[in-house]
């Protein structure tokens, strides 16, 4: 991939513009630096694409780098998983893997010398008396009591909260900057807090912690990669940091916060649920690497935050499974169908394509028999004007194999509820054609009933029934969950080959949708599957009503 071929955003425009100017002498480093406090969502996975992606464009290197600056809310876990994701979206840090714990002795270092430049101080005010003296978008904040500290008293300070002396909240260090700033981060942001908690990678060497703000332009400079810290340390070859806007979308929340608290009150299957938007999520629910990269380029990169629409993601994994997934015929609600003419012995192979469209893909053989399943939503008794598929004494195609006439509705003679259909079949009419050239509009999938396997399928669909949860101020976010976000079928019918799935293939089930095996739930003799997405997007429908 070059760099002409991806559309010019403003993060490539710059790039290009340097690289015209040799800038940094032409050399590309770009860094993805997540957090280790919980799983990637699908926003991670726009900054993962564009800073690899960019990288590889340029013939450069982006750098991985986990900023594990708290550990109370950091664990090994969720690094392995970060990694795990990271290369499942097709991508390779290579030799360049860090963490910020690897330059806690010279982010110190650092820390000490803005002490003794006069540009930091040690402050004992409490976390809400900083966040009261910080004043207000509208009025200026107030200089803290301990600004004035000599650098002596804040070298001695600093020292001892290094050396575990005091308890956690007592003491911080700032950034003795501009109290009256009109951007509000500016007013002596606080650089470091203590914490007596152990680290997942030093243990208990640290009871002092660096904040995010500070250890972050500071790594990528010793890395060789906004602004002040780098300004005021004179650090030679400083980065540049640019912005773009965070993902926001449509019928999900992707705070942190918010999907941990899904977890915590059971509303969803941990944070790898597939309704979710974490990337274990959609991962598990089926989509793919390509679907995902797919997505992030459709959306593009911008300056200002906007609300993209759940149907682009939806139809990121469409374009591409519709491409790549073979085809298969399951019964999600099945109705028996007994063939009456066909011989109840006899049983055939019928060959059928795996894809339409795609020849290369091979053919697959299906096994027919004179008992079959079909979906129950196909056969209507006293059927609408336009319902085109079974009724009592209308004829139908059943997919690459025969026509067939509903004869007789058997029901359960104490419920009413109807429990087989007898039908018969056309012999000469094999791969669906009729012999006199007579036109029959509806065609059916089916499964043989004595060669079907059975299986759960779970229906996903949106977690939210709004497209912004998290808009009404009145109410909780969670107040706003889709009750039919999920739904579990659990005697569906599957033809045979599917026996054969792994958790890495992706199927559409014919006129239902794209579905794969859930990689957590299924067991040898009980198979699941997930619905991926639907055919077609069945929320415009209701959103045009």
């Amino acid at each position: 991939m070059n760099n002409q071929e991806k559309p010019r955003d403003f993060i490539r425009s710059i790039i290009a513009e340097d690289l015209k100017n040799n800038k940094h002498g032409g050399r590309v480093v770009t860094r993805f630096p997540p957090e280790p406090n919980g799983f990637l969502h699908i926003g991670h996975a726009k900054s993962i694409c564009l800073n690899f992606g960019v990288a590889l464009e340029n013939n450069g290197v982006c750098h991985m780098r986990f900023d594990d600056t708290n550990p109370n809310k950091e664990e090994l876990a969720y690094v392995e998983a970060i990694k795990k994701d990271v290369q499942w979206l097709g991508f390779d840090w290579g030799a360049n893997l860090f963490f910020a714990s690897d330059y806690f002795e010279q982010l110190y270092d650092y820390a000490v010398q803005l002490i003794k430049m006069g540009r930091a101080y040690v402050c004992s005010l409490s976390a809400d008396e900083i966040r009261e003296y910080r004043g207000t978008l509208t009025e200026p904040g107030r200089e803290s009591p301990y600004r004035n500290r000599s650098v002596e008293e804040n070298l001695d300070l600093f020292a001892r909260m290094r050396a575990g002396e005091f308890a956690d909240g007592s003491h911080v260090l700032r950034a003795r900057i501009d109290m009256s700033s009109g951007n509000i981060n500016m007013r002596d942001p606080v650089l470091y807090r203590i914490l007596h908690a152990s680290h997942h990678r030093t243990g208990d060497k640290w009871c002092l912690y660096p904040m995010y703000d500070y250890t972050h332009p500071i790594s990528d400079a010793i890395e060789h990669m906004y602004d002040w810290y780098l300004a005021t340390l004179g650090i030679p070859n400083p980065p540049h940091q640019y912005e773009f806007a965070r993902l926001n979308l449509t019928y999900t929340v992707m705070s942190k916060r918010k999907l941990l608290e899904l977890v915590k009150e059971g509303l969803v299957d941990g944070l790898d649920d597939p309704r979710l938007p974490t990337i274990c999520g959609l991962r598990r629910r089926g989509y793919t690497p390509a679907s995902l990269r797919g997505f992030c380029d459709t959306i593009g990169l911008a300056k200002r935050e906007s609300r993209v629409e759940m149907g682009v993601l939806e139809n990121a994994i469409r374009d591409d499974l519709n491409d790549t997934a073979p085809r298969a015929m399951a019964v999600l609600r099945p109705l028996k169908v007994i063939i009456t003419n066909y011989p109840e012995d006899k049983a055939e192979e019928l060959d059928i394509d795996n894809h339409p469209k795609n020849p290369e893909m091979g053919k697959r053989t299906v096994p027919f028999c004179r008992e079959i399943w079909i979906e129950r939503d196909d056969f209507m008794e006293e059927p609408p004007k336009k319902f085109f598929r079974l009724a009592p004494g209308r004829e139908v195609r059943l997919r690459a194999a025969y026509l067939i006439t509903c004869d007789r509705v058997e029901k359960d003679e104490q419920t009413g509820e109807i429990v087989a259909l007898h039908c018969t079949y056309d012999p000469a009419s094999r791969g669906g054609s009729a012999p006199d050239g007579r036109k029959v509009k509806g065609t059916l999938h089916w499964v043989a009933a004595r060669h079907a396997i059975r299986a759960e399928v779970r229906l996903y669909d949106r977690l939210f029934n709004v497209e912004n949860p998290e808009a009404d101020k009145e109410k909780s976010f969670m107040s706003h969950l889709n009750p039919d976000s999920l739904l579990v079928l659990t005697d569906c019918r599957l033809e045979p080959g599917l026996a054969r799935a792994t958790v890495d293939d992706r199927y559409q089930f014919e006129r239902l949708g794209y579905f794969c095996l859930d990689a957590k739930d299924t067991a040898a003799d009980r198979p699941v599957f997930n619905r991926t997405v639907t055919l077609r997007d069945s929320w415009e429908k209701i959103e045009k009503s």
